[in-house]
């Protein structure tokens, strides 16, 4: 079992670990290292055991709310889940018919008579 050298709050501890789960307990010993130097700039030099307690409560507070913000975000999930499934169990909406207005053919007729003049018009002017 490994012996891991950690430091918390400006204090050396050695502690035993399964092998492999050093990174871990380094990981967990730095969040406790920041929380107790917070802790200490605010608070100032203080026994160890208080220290220890402090910055474990603090962490502790910042866990529950992380693991209440996770409760509602898989809740959130879950409801988003059954709403996708309901969509994809209803049949497909009906087609919705969208009526497209028709230009009479004499309003066609008439435009290219005008642009016919108009060609011609300008044709007299250039020359």
């Amino acid at each position: 079992m490994p012996q891991v050298e950690i430091s918390i709050g400006g204090r050396t501890f050695e502690v035993a670990c399964q092998d492999g789960e050093e990174h871990f307990l380094h990981s967990a010993a730095s969040m406790l290292d920041k929380e107790a130097s917070h802790l200490s700039e605010q608070i100032g030099r203080m026994p160890e055991s208080r220290m220890l307690l402090m910055t474990g409560l603090m962490l502790a507070d910042k866990t529950a709310g992380m693991e209440d913000k996770l409760r509602e975000a898989e809740a959130e999930a879950a409801k988003m889940r059954a709403q996708i499934e309901t969509l994809q169990t209803q049949p497909a909406p009906a087609p919705e018919r969208v009526e497209v207005p028709v230009v009479p053919r004499e309003i066609t007729d008439t435009l290219a008579e005008l642009a016919a003049r108009a060609e011609a018009l300008a044709d007299q002017v250039e020359g």
